[in-house]
């Protein structure tokens, strides 16, 4: 046996290994977003150069009071979900609406009543279970409502359309 070919060969075989590795570690690494809101429409204050929304960077997002939400949803066990009130946003912005057009990363839209956040005290949340929501699992955003509490209310196919998540843009109306 030539100890040369034959050392070749385990090195060219642990470098397709290697390769191999780290491509499944990219694969299996959570997909992840910028943790940011952009609010467009009826809303009083922007901070954007053309002055038709208001954006809001990590930072911002982070700065407002959060508020935890326990509940389960159709998709999850009772976890408890993190995030800012949807009624602090809207009146961070200015919002003078009666709708909220709920836009997200995959293009779905919703449309909720801006009467429900302060109603059900609707949160955006960006952490589930203490840890950040990733785009694989629900987030960035993910506008969580109490179901536990209103269970009359917040059940059934209706209720579940609520429950946006990949938030990337809410427009008031």
């Amino acid at each position: 046996m030539n100890y040369k070919n034959g050392w070749l060969r385990v090195l060219a075989l642990m470098s397709v290994l290697a390769l191999a590795f780290a491509s499944f570690e990219a694969a299996a690494a959570p997909l992840t977003a910028a943790l940011a809101l952009d609010v467009k429409g009826k809303i009083a204050k922007t901070n954007d150069a053309d002055h038709t929304a208001f954006h809001f960077s990590e930072a911002q997002l982070l700065a407002l009071p959060a508020h935890s939400i326990s509940t389960s949803t159709t998709w999850t066990a009772k976890s408890t979900f993190t995030g800012p009130l949807l009624a602090d946003i809207l009146k961070t912005v200015g919002a003078y609406g009666d709708e909220i057009e709920i836009h997200t990363l995959d293009d779905y839209t919703y449309t909720v009543p801006v009467s429900d956040s302060s109603r059900y005290g609707v949160i955006v949340a960006y952490s589930m279970n203490g840890k950040r929501l990733q785009v694989s699992d629900f987030g960035p955003l993910f506008l969580i409502y109490p179901r536990d509490q209103f269970p009359g209310e917040l059940a059934g196919a209706s209720a579940d359309a609520k429950f946006v998540w990949q938030i990337k843009a809410l427009i008031v109306k």
